[in-house]
């Protein structure tokens, strides 16, 4: 299974949704709240290329990006085939 780590916020409703399909389909992940800032939101922001919106979404280390992005992933059948490596 791969690994998979999502930077999240409190009361984000995109956060919400990435998360409730990384786990319909049965994938674990680490997630990392970042709602007061701190180190891992400056990881994230490296990670990410400037990425400070939430979530970001990272797969075995690639970021996919946000939840519009794993949506549409899932939607072209790209999705499963990443949480599987």
């Amino acid at each position: 299974m791969a690994k998979v780590e999502i930077y999240t916020k409190q009361y984000c409703p995109y956060c919400t949704r990435a998360k409730a399909l990384l786990s319909q389909k049965g994938v674990d992940f680490e997630e990392y709240d970042i709602s007061m800032g701190g180190p891992k939101r400056a990881e994230m922001l490296e990670r990410s290329n400037g990425g400070s919106t939430v979530p970001q979404i990272f797969v075995n280390d690639q970021h996919l990006g946000g939840c519009d992005d794993i949506v549409a992933l899932d939607r072209q059948g790209k999705l499963d085939p990443l949480l599987a490596a």
